[in-house]
């Protein structure tokens, strides 16, 4: 089955009822794409928890070296990780209770999409979630 994004409806939906983000990949570098758009969502009001084992902490979150070791529940996993490194998230993601699995602009991988799909997870692929909230989501 070829990947295929939620419609426009959904994710409206899904970011105007899920507020907590674990970042895959966020670094604590403000030049990075991955801080940028995480410092606005969190501006925008959403908890991001950062997913990064080789910083302890960005924007003022503690960040947690993998998915399972979040302590707490979260709703979006959003993830700045090269393609081929997606299955490998994907797995990680299927041990967490989060079912929205969303890959940034340019990212888009086969193997991990038909593998969250079989687990019920909504899969989002190859779209900024800043540029989608600004677009379907009002303040």
């Amino acid at each position: 089955m070829t990947w295929e994004n939620p419609s426009k409806e959904e994710l409206k939906e899904i970011l105007e009822t899920k507020k907590t983000i674990a970042v895959v990949g966020l670094s604590d570098n403000p030049e990075r794409t991955s801080y940028q758009v995480s410092k606005i969502m969190q501006e925008n009001g959403y908890r991001i928890i950062p997913v990064n084992p080789t910083v302890d902490e960005v924007l003022g979150e503690k960040a947690y070296a993998s998915l399972t070791d979040i302590p707490e529940e979260f709703d979006i996993i959003n993830v700045f990780r090269r393609p081929e490194h997606l299955p490998e998230v994907a797995k990680e993601a299927a041990k967490t209770n989060a079912r929205i699995f969303w890959a940034q602009q340019g990212i888009v991988n086969q193997e991990a999409y038909d593998y969250l799909k079989e687990r019920d997870f909504t899969v989002i692929m190859d779209l900024c979630i800043k540029v989608v909230h600004a677009v379907l989501v009002t303040k």
